[in-house]
């Protein structure tokens, strides 16, 4: 007769503790729930971002509540352009005309819009050549840049192995071009390192003449400040794989 009340009590205790499992488990799950939802709103995601009326699918980073993207890319939505000054950034859109003409992006004509910003994006095989000519000639800049600061000799042949090795890593990405974008950003390579070559030809040509050169000369010379705006120019082009070209390099 008191086996019973004992099957009874030993349901209960064996409810209860599945209850307190299943409360465990379920905040378990709770948590990794909350977790992954944390890790994802702080990942890059491509999202479609629609700018009056023009969609894009551009990559966006979500971070404590705030929506970010890249410059570059919203440059390229709305037809603007990037230009870069030493420590100044700036970002030009283009607005109607009086008339109420909708914007310049997109009122231009093919053949205009074809040169400035083709559809197909930078070939994987020319990005990593042009990648590779892009760093030599950062490398070229930067021991001219060192020479000069430090009064170090110039001579003709103190160069030599950087615009050798830029030569070859141009005729490589001339190589691997595939597309008009490839072709686009080959060109403003080639002015680039043409550019490059009449900068340090200059000031071997000061140092042989005996012409002094101050420490802060480079940062001084016009040729100079276009080459490093270039420099930025191509390489928000490569990461962002789409060929635009924004006049720096002109």
């Amino acid at each position: 007769m008191k086996i019973a009340p004992l099957q009874r009590l030993g349901s209960s205790v064996l409810a209860s503790a599945l209850q307190r499992t299943s409360a465990r488990y379920l905040g378990i799950v709770a948590f990794v729930m909350l977790t992954s939802a944390a890790l994802a709103q702080n990942a890059d995601s491509t999202q479609t971002l629609i700018v009056n009326g023009q969609q894009s699918n551009v990559a966006v980073v979500q971070l404590k509540g705030r929506t970010y993207v890249a410059l570059e890319a919203l440059a390229r939505v709305v037809g603007g352009s990037i230009s870069y000054a030493g420590n100044q950034t700036s970002l030009t859109i283009p607005t109607s005309g009086s008339n109420g003409a909708t914007a310049a992006a997109t009122t231009a004509t093919p053949a205009a819009s074809s040169a400035v910003a083709p559809s197909d994006g930078l070939s994987r095989s020319f990005l990593n050549a042009g990648i590779e000519e892009a760093a030599t000639l950062r490398e070229w800049h930067a021991a001219l840049g060192s020479a000069i600061r430090n009064g170090y000799p110039i001579t003709a042949d103190t160069f030599t192995g950087f615009r050798t090795q830029s030569q070859t890593n141009l005729r490589l990405a001339s190589v691997a071009v595939t597309n008009d974008s490839d072709r686009g950003a080959y060109q403003l390579l080639a002015v680039l390192f043409q550019n490059m070559s009449t900068l340090s030809d200059r000031y071997v040509e000061r140092r042989a003449n005996m012409t002094y050169i101050s420490p802060d000369s480079l940062e001084k010379d016009a040729l100079n400040q276009r080459i490093v705006a270039c420099g930025h120019s191509l390489s928000a082009m490569a990461a962002s794989g789409q060929f635009y070209d924004d006049g720096s390099c002109q």
